[in-house]
């Protein structure tokens, strides 16, 4: 990705107001997606689907004058969580489809996802392509091939109806108390139909979406909320999503955090035992070595692809798997959806809960979570910190302290302005002591 000039690991992203992030350019984008995405001797069509972001409308109004000046059509689905998007463009043929959202940063950023018509994420040939065009000035085509813009009325209703095709027709949630978090995000409106529709009582929290709120104390960075309404309430589980609902983190029972790693080992060691995992699993450098541990003690094959969704999607399809994820909650269920799915990934976790007959709070017992620190040293501009040789001889001398037994890992954020500092072992003093030293490191050499 390092030749991109606006794309990030995950689309565009950054501070409305705050170029690229600007009407003007939302405007050229659109035109730039246009050309790039129709194709001769058919009518383009492009959807286009938001959080619950105040900015959104603004962008939302940008990029559909764009493609209409490129000659697209477009089709307006309102707040939506981007997997909707990306399951519509499938079932709408679309030639692409579009979200516009920054997940679960906070309402003052902003940023825009594109969808093949498969439903996945672009490559990087498409994503130079409409780079290419961005560089061009915007030509407007004929009046009479102008795009029109449509609105979906019935989006919401569509994606509920997928949601629940994803698990067997005779699963029911009947007998559990579930609370909802939203986050004040793309959910809101679709999370609780679908639980309660499937025979769940529902409690719902983060739900009352103002524009401003997305992401705000509540949502799956921020689990304290939900996990106080899953004691008040003494519900079973509780389920967060992020602002966008590509993610889901949950809470136990007893208020307990179960955070992305331990849901997927709950869902890959269900599969395996009811033999429908397919083969194995896909992780990403940060998943926990307790993941990998756990797996393989059970037979299960485990590997590692770059942090991002879309790299642990092109891990399991190279493989022919079928399952992987990340700690953050984004999972990908190959033979559910075609993308991370908040709604769907819960479903699976409640299905392995259910066959397995015993809560999650006993489920997530099955690994054990090596202790891991994580420090996010926040840099005025992003840089490889493998690239600077005073951050390297910090790292080699921080192996050698762990002495095999755990690791070291700094990456750029693909998404912010930061550098992510990991540590993971056995001695949680040691690890912690060990990331704030190199945290120091990279703090020194940002400059």
């Amino acid at each position: 990705m390092s030749d991109r000039k606006y794309f990030g690991t995950d689309g565009i992203r950054g501070r409305v107001g705050e170029y690229p992030i600007t009407p003007e350019f939302m405007l050229h984008l659109g035109w730039a997606a246009g050309q790039a995405f129709k194709r001769d001797g058919q009518r383009n069509s492009v959807l286009i689907g938001k959080d619950t972001r105040l900015s959104g409308y603004m962008f939302e109004s940008a990029l559909e004058a764009g493609l209409s000046a490129a000659g697209v059509d477009v089709k307006l689905l309102g707040p939506m969580p981007t997997p909707a998007i990306a399951y519509l463009t499938r079932t709408f043929r679309a030639s692409a489809g579009i979200v516009i959202s920054a997940s679960h940063n906070p309402h003052h950023d902003n940023g825009i996802k594109f969808f093949s018509p498969a439903g996945t994420k672009l490559d990087d040939a498409l994503e130079a392509e409409i780079e290419h065009w961005l560089d061009r000035p915007i030509e407007v085509c004929g009046s009479k091939e102008l795009g029109k813009a449509f609105r979906v009325d019935d989006a919401p209703g569509r994606y509920v109806e997928f949601c629940k095709s994803t698990v067997p027709n005779e699963f029911s949630l009947e007998g559990l108390h579930i609370v909802l978090d939203c986050a004040h995000g793309a959910t809101y409106h679709v999370a609780p139909k679908v639980f309660r529709e499937l025979g769940a009582k529902i409690s719902v929290v983060g739900a009352d979406p103002d524009g401003l709120n997305i992401n705000l104390n509540v949502g799956s960075t921020h689990l304290g909320s939900l996990s106080k309404a899953v004691l008040e309430k003494q519900a079973d589980l509780g389920i967060a999503f992020d602002g966008d609902g590509d993610r889901v983190l949950m809470v136990d029972r007893d208020g307990s955090e179960v955070d992305g790693d331990e849901l997927l080992y709950v869902i890959a060691a269900q599969r395996h035992a009811a033999g429908t995992l397919k083969g194995g699993v896909v992780g990403t450098l940060m998943t926990n070595l307790g993941v990998e541990l756990a797996l393989r003690d059970r037979g299960i094959d485990f590997e590692r692809a770059k942090v991002g969704d879309r790299y642990v999607m092109e891990r399991l399809i190279d493989r022919g798997w079928l399952l992987g994820g990340e700690g953050s909650g984004h999972m990908v269920i190959r033979d559910c959806t075609s993308t991370g799915d908040g709604i769907v990934s819960a479903l699976q976790v409640l299905l392995a809960i259910s066959r397995a007959g015993s809560p999650l709070a006993d489920l997530r017992r099955g690994m054990s979570k090596l202790p891991q620190k994580m420090i996010n040293v926040r840099v005025g501009q992003r840089f490889d910190p493998l690239g600077r040789h005073d951050i390297v001889t910090a790292i080699e001398a921080a192996e050698a302290r762990l002495g095999g037994g755990g690791r070291v890992l700094l990456r750029a954020s693909g998404t912010e302005p930061l550098i992510r500092v990991m540590t993971e072992g056995q001695d949680e003093s040691e690890i912690v002591k060990i990331a704030e030293e190199l945290a120091v490191v990279v703090e020194n050499s940002r400059a």
